[in-house]
């Protein structure tokens, strides 16, 4: 298992970025959440198997269409084994 905590930077409030990582997410079967934060980025803590992890990390590079992702900072966590996904 592996357990990440990312913060992405960009165009990435207003454009659907929440909603859609959670489907990503949820597609790969990785548990976790994903919020705003006051200062314009998004947060978010997955959990997963590591190439399902790596495949939500690599979507979030992305973003959806409406979205312009500048950067994504990922730290490893201690893992939890937390089941669902939630957009908080």
């Amino acid at each position: 298992m592996r357990r990440v905590h990312v913060v992405v930077r960009g165009l990435v409030q207003g454009v659907g970025y929440r909603w859609s990582t959670r489907i990503a997410a949820e597609q790969a079967g990785v548990s976790g959440w994903v919020r705003n934060r006051a200062d314009g980025s998004v947060e978010a803590e997955l959990e997963g198997e590591p190439a399902q992890v790596d495949a939500v990390l690599a979507w979030m590079a992305e973003g959806p269409p409406g979205g312009q992702v500048e950067s994504v900072d990922v730290r490893d966590l201690a893992t939890t084994e937390s089941h669902g996904f939630t957009v908080r």
